[in-house]
C-alpha cells in the first residue's frame, strides 16, 4: 500500500435541492448560501496536486523550522488532513516562496502549483483547499 497527499480545491458549489422542498424552505437555503453558510450546500472539490507521502514530508521540511507555515503543513502527517483558506494565504505564500531556492526541481514545481492555488484563494475568498493523506 502506498501513501500520498492530495490537494483538492473547491471548484464549485451547488444547492442540494429536493423537488418536494417548499419554496419558503428553498429561500432559506439560498439565503444561507448567499451569506456563506453551508446548510444544504454541497462543495465540489477537484484534485489539483498529488504528492507521494515521503516526498511531501521532505518538501515541507524545506520550510523554516518552527515556523507557523511549517506547523500548518505538518498537520497532514499529524491529523490526516488540513484546510487551507483565506486566513492562511499570506503565511503560506511567503513561506513557500522563501523556501524555493533550497528546494529540488520537483519541490519547486509543487511550490509553484501551491502558490497558484493560493493566488486563486486570494482572488476569490470562497475558494479553499482540502489537503488529505490518502492510502492507495
Amino acid at each position: 500500500m502506498s501513501e500520498s497527499v492530495v490537494f483538492c480545491q473547491l471548484s464549485r458549489k451547488f444547492v442540494d435541492e429536493n423537488d418536494n422542498t417548499p419554496s419558503d424552505a428553498q429561500q432559506v437555503v439560498y439565503y444561507s448560501l448567499a451569506i456563506g453558510h453551508h446548510l444544504g450546500v454541497i462543495d465540489c472539490l477537484k484534485e489539483n496536486l498529488v504528492c507521494s507521502y515521503e516526498p511531501y514530508k521532505a518538501w515541507i521540511a524545506t520550510l523554516e523550522e518552527g515556523s507557523e507555515a511549517r506547523r500548518k503543513m505538518e498537520g497532514v502527517p499529524r491529523y490526516g488532513e488540513i484546510v487551507i483558506d483565506q486566513s492562511h494565504v499570506v503565511l503560506l505564500a511567503k513561506a513557500f516562496d522563501a523556501a524555493k531556492p533550497t528546494q529540488t526541481e520537483q519541490q519547486q514545481e509543487w511550490s509553484q502549483e501551491l502558490l497558484d492555488m493560493l493566488q486563486a484563494i486570494q482572488q476569490e475568498p470562497a475558494i479553499y483547499l482540502m489537503v488529505r493523506r490518502r492510502y492507495d
